[in-house]
């Protein structure tokens, strides 16, 4: 065999294989969003996608069962039940009342969640000027001080000398 038929050959083994692993990693990776309204709609393939819905972390739902983690979201009065199975910890905003987005498969009696992110949009509201607590004063430039004052004069005349 030449050796260009098997630079060829070989060539086009590699870029099968990176198109059949970027093929698998797509469809693996995809989730399709939806509402908690649109699950009881969802019929056939759809039900095993992979995918996300959000809502609201329903108050005092949050329970630690046998290494999970299962809760409640709540969106437009529907509920959906959530068993949190991954191995990340929880964000710290991760709360009664939060809302939260969970990634995972639908199951019979619920949402089995492998990755969940929360917000909680009060803790980040820009505070209007002139409320307390709110910053009466320009914050001052990254590696200045507030107290700017001039040098003193044995600081200075002490550089040169040794």
């Amino acid at each position: 065999m030449k050796a260009q038929k098997k630079f060829v050959i070989g060539s086009g083994i590699i870029v099968a294989t990176l198109v059949a692993l970027a093929y698998v990693g797509y469809t693996q990776s995809k989730t399709y969003y939806h509402t908690i309204s649109e699950l009881p709609t969802l019929t056939g393939a759809t039900l095993h996608q992979r995918m996300r819905v959000s809502g609201n972390v329903k108050a005092g739902s949050i329970t630690h069962p046998d290494g999970r983690i299962d809760f409640v979201l709540e969106e437009e009065g529907k509920t959906l039940p959530v068993k949190y199975v991954g191995n990340d910890p929880l964000p710290d905003t991760f709360k009664d009342g939060a809302q939260a987005l969970v990634e995972g498969h639908v199951t019979t009696d619920g949402f089995v969640a492998e990755q969940v992110q929360a917000k909680c949009a009060s803790k980040y509201e820009a505070s209007p000027l002139g409320t307390p607590g709110a910053p009466s004063q320009p914050a001052s430039q990254p590696g200045q001080s507030m107290n700017q004052s001039a040098p003193s004069p044995s600081a200075d005349s002490s550089r040169g000398k040794s």
